[in-house]
């Protein structure tokens, strides 16, 4: 076992034979990794063990284990179910995760005496039941675009109850007159009634057509017996509605079999899970989930995270999935789904015939939906972001600028004058391409003349080829300091390179050739990010000038000392950092200095350890 902390190698060495739920975690206690063990002392104890076999992944998840926290459970199933729920929870970076899918929108049931039926985002625990998510919005509204004109159900937001209606509250609306509704709002439905048409929408919903016809012939046929002809009429239109509505449903078997069709792929560090939906040999919709954390993981793990995650949470479990591969723990898998289901689910690995062809099938949606979302990850590589897109329009530039350069100087009455240059690429600092400029040709505190020999160094020497151009170059200042920048680039011959000037009062926006500020608001994110780099340049240049007069004010103080010269100097200050500590230092320690003999050393202390006797 490899070296390890010695209360990481105590707990090791603690951990029972029993099954369990292992959760590692980094060195601030964040969960990285959660898994489920059959023996939790064999499992964990195994990721520390010299000479195993580690992919990238593993090798990165293990160097971040700081700690880890056990839960023991009873059986290995109940491991299983608590692996998942903790992995919903927490969404450590090391497991394959489902994006967040808090965005997709469900199918709510109400609970109540007469249930609505709408499209929701919110999930609310108070006894409703929800249909989804449905990642394809269009499939969700024109599924209930067809149940409201199938089924009489209410639109209403009214709080309908046995009280509401004795009290006469309510009365019918448009949609009981055009046949829409039923009327429960003045009891015109029964509560059973009503019941019975929202069972027949959820089974409607879960792709039982062909079970809400035959209850719907049944009942045209005991309207029809009791001479209810106009009743028994809309029962037929309903009838047809359905029928219509499975004609155009794509049939892909014949044994009128409830199953899902599940399929995955892969590639690199991405990937896209998809479900087909078919319910009495019809697909009835198709499920699509990105994945998160696979860092080029085994295929059938991948498949295996997809399957344990998306039934953990799924409205519908049918008695057959096919799968593309097989998968670790297949039949422990099949146990908890079908302890969800209420019945035997059987998981199947088609290797031919037509349901290898529908495994194949769903395969290729996953590869496309996959290649769809790696354009769009391109694409939004190469887009800018929304404050240099502001910026562009604010600013009435050509082309975004996604390389920003700025400058400020800084000097106190004239002394140690500097100057500095930050840059932002799309929005956020590059540290690496920051400058810093000690100005040499005045030695009067003159801002524009300043400004003006920065940006010439800037863009005329060196840095002008080991740095790229800007898009854009900001200054620090008002109109003087735009001048002066623009002095310098007409001398440099790079004139192309737009220029802006933000005051520091007001926070103006000045540009070349316009007298008045520019009007830009104050709400803009183009105008935050030039806020944003006006004060990262502002307290660049100042940290630079502190550092310069510190340094300043410590040789002046050591000039003072006889046979201290510059070569002394230097290691006095190399060796203790500042003239603070030179001051806490005692004749022995002095001496320990290159250069230093006893004498001076004595000559040091005494000066900073001199009585003064004030005259």
């Amino acid at each position: 076992m490899r070296s390890l902390p010695q209360q990481l190698q105590e707990k090791l060495d603690a951990l029972p034979q029993k099954p369990g739920v292992y959760l590692f975690k980094d060195s601030r206690g964040k969960i990285i990794y959660i898994g489920k063990a059959k023996v939790l002392r064999n499992r964990v104890r195994s990721y520390f063990q010299a000479g195993r076999v580690e992919g990238p992944k593993l090798k990165r998840l293990i160097s971040r284990i700081a700690d880890f926290e056990i839960i023991v459970t009873d059986s290995e199933m109940e491991a299983l179910i608590l692996e998942m729920n903790l992995v919903k929870e927490y969404k450590p970076r090391y497991n394959v995760n489902l994006k967040d899918d808090k965005s997709f929108p469900y199918i709510r049931v109400t609970n109540e005496p007469y249930p609505r039926i709408f499209p929701t985002r919110k999930i609310v625990r108070d006894g409703s039941r929800y249909f989804g998510p449905y990642t394809d919005v269009s499939q969700m509204r024109a599924l209930l675009k067809t149940i409201g004109r199938i089924f009489p159900i209410r639109s209403c937001n009214y709080d309908i109850n046995e009280e509401t209606i004795r009290k006469g509250k309510y009365k019918v609306c448009l949609d009981y007159h055009i046949k829409k509704c039923d009327g429960p709002c003045e009891g015109l439905i029964s509560e059973e009634e009503y019941r019975q048409i929202v069972n027949q929408v959820v089974n409607f919903i879960n792709g039982r057509d062909q079970l809400v016809v035959q209850e719907l012939t049944e009942k045209m046929k005991d309207l029809a017996a009791r001479r209810k002809f106009e009743e028994a009429a809309r029962i037929r239109d309903r009838i047809k509605f359905i029928e219509n509505f499975q004609y155009k449903q794509k049939v892909v078997t014949d044994d009128f079999m409830d199953r899902d069709v599940v399929a995955v792929a892969l590639e690199d560090e991405d990937a896209c899970g998809v479900i087909f939906k078919i319910r009495e040999g019809k697909i009835i919709g198709r499920q699509h989930y990105y994945l998160n954390g696979v860092f080029k993981d085994a295929f059938d793990e991948v498949v295996a995270s997809f399957v344990k995650q998306y039934y953990l949470k799924a409205d519908f479990i049918p008695k057959e999935i096919y799968l593309p591969a097989e998968i670790p723990e297949q039949e422990q898998v099949e146990t908890w789904l079908g302890e969800r289901a209420g019945g035997p689910v059987k998981i199947i690995v088609p290797k031919q015939g037509e349901r290898a062809k529908l495994v194949a099938m769903c395969g290729k949606n996953a590869q496309l939906l996959l290649q769809e979302l790696q354009l769009q990850k391109a694409k939004a590589k190469d887009r800018p972001p929304h404050a240099v897109q502001a910026l562009q329009r604010d600013l009435h530039l050509t082309c975004p600028p996604r390389r920003i350069e700025a400058f400020d100087v800084s000097n106190i009455q004239g002394t140690d004058p500097v100057a500095s240059m930050v840059c932002f690429v799309d929005g956020v600092a590059k540290k690496s391409d920051y400058r810093r400029f000690k100005i040499r040709s005045k030695a009067t505190p003159d801002d524009f003349a300043m400004m003006r020999e920065v940006i010439v160094r800037r863009y005329g020497g060196s840095l002008a080829e080991k740095l790229p151009f800007p898009d854009l170059i900001l200054v620090d200042g008002g109109k003087g300091q735009l001048s002066a920048a623009l002095q310098a680039l007409q001398e440099v011959g790079k004139t192309d390179i737009p220029v802006v000037a933000l005051a520091k009062r007001l926070d103006e926006v000045f540009v070349p050739g316009q007298s008045e500020p520019q009007n830009i608001p104050r709400t803009s994110s183009g105008l935050k990010l030039l806020q944003r780099l006006r004060d990262e340049s502002h307290r660049f240049a100042n940290s630079f000038h502190r550092e310069l007069r510190k340094k300043r004010t410590a040789v002046s103080e050591l000039e003072n000392i006889p046979g201290i010269g510059p070569a002394r100097r230097r290691a006095l200050l190399k060796y203790y950092g500042s003239v603070q500590a030179i001051r806490e230092a005692s004749v022995d320690d002095l001496l320990l200095v290159d250069g230093i003999n006893e004498e001076l050393a004595q000559a040091i202390w005494d000066y900073f350890h001199a009585v003064k006797v004030e005259s």
